[in-house]
């Protein structure tokens, strides 16, 4: 039986560099108090002899866990899951979260919570003890969620809030919903369209409320009424399509639809041709995420593409930034998204 080969330990990569265990544990945390000469004599050493840092290792030698755990909302991500659709919202943070955790050493992990749920606190408390995350990241909604925050808060955990506004001592993210709102509605307005519908998101989300604000300040910017243009939603497919055949039912129909997200577009589009409309021929529609589910739908839909693995990458580096005591940039931090344009939208008629 052939001999185990011995593992590279921090002790052979201090004594290849000719380095204290210090100097090399300084450079594997990525600690800005290193000269950029040693830290290339010390990684040069680290790929000769193909050392990993052991996570376990890690924590053991200091008050970092190395963890950073993410909160997705276990309803919503559930649903879609059981029902074999993805979840395009998750996919994209953890790619955007798990690459550049990587870049600092450090490991992303996703934890599925009910926001409504009245034992959220003891749930949460039992998961940060066992992980002891150096940070959390939460999405909406539970970035606006009083009962998450305020025990991050109490136990001194560094957390980013996405989507949201609300500084409260903690570091938020946004995507710029007004203005990306106020942007499809203005693109809208400037192929000629003035009777403009808004299927909003559930109430729940504090971006649910900016995207309508947004849609209104434009519509009121170019002196176009708002009256009898707005249903609410739940980003759920059956929710868009409630609102769309209220919203095509009546007498003054509207020329186009925004939806909150595309879920609602895709239900406002299949609804659309349903009534016997044409899209975009009757009414145009625009929507919100830019899954990759919404260029195969027919017409493909025009949308507001959200930076999602982008700003979960931004949160990422605040919260290190954040438990390392770094100073941090003016809050919200705004990652905006941009319109992406398919064939959904035409002038309208007349």
């Amino acid at each position: 039986m052939g001999r185990r080969r011995q593992s590279v330990t921090i002790k052979h990569v201090a004594a290849d560099a000719g380095v204290s265990l210090q100097t090399v544990s300084r450079v594997i945390n990525n600690e800005a108090n290193v000269r950029p000469e040693m830290k290339e004599r010390v990684q040069a050493s680290i790929d000769k002899l193909g050392y990993v840092p052991s996570i376990a290792a890690q924590r053991m030698s200091g008050s970092r866990s190395y963890l950073i755990l993410a909160l997705n909302d276990r309803e919503r991500t559930m649903e879609n899951w059981k029902a074999r659709e993805g979840n395009d919202w998750v996919d994209q943070m953890l790619m955007g979260g798990m690459l550049q955790c990587a870049e600092h050493g450090y490991r992303l992990l996703l934890e599925l919570v009910d926001t409504h749920d009245d034992n959220i606190q003891r749930e949460l408390k039992a998961t940060i003890a066992a992980l002891q995350p150096d940070g959390v990241i939460l999405t909406p909604p539970h970035s606006d969620n009083p009962l998450i925050t305020d025990l991050l808060e109490k136990q001194k955990i560094p957390f980013a809030r996405i989507g949201s506004r609300d500084n409260g001592g903690s570091i938020s993210l946004t995507m710029g919903d007004n203005r990306m709102a106020a942007m499809a509605t203005r693109y809208l307005i400037e192929k000629g369209h003035e009777r403009i519908a808004f299927i909003a998101g559930a109430e729940e989300y504090a971006l649910s409320h900016r995207r309508k604000q947004g849609w209104r300040d434009a519509m009121a910017q170019a002196g176009l009424s708002t009256e009898g243009l707005c249903e609410r939603g739940d980003f759920s497919y059956a929710s868009g399509e409630k609102a769309t055949r209220a919203l095509l039912s009546g007498s003054a129909r509207p020329t186009a639809i925004i939806a909150s997200n595309d879920q609602m577009a895709m239900a406002a589009n299949a609804v659309a041709h349903e009534m016997g409309m044409r899209v975009p021929g009757d009414v145009s529609i625009i929507s919100f995420d830019n899954t990759p589910v919404v260029r195969f739908v027919q017409p493909p839909l025009t949308a507001i593409d959200q930076p999602i693995a982008e700003v979960t990458s931004r949160a990422v580096d605040l919260v290190i930034a954040a438990h390392r005591g770094d100073d941090l940039p003016d809050m919200p931090v705004v990652v905006e998204g941009r319109l992406i344009e398919r064939d959904s939208v035409a002038r309208p008629r007349g």
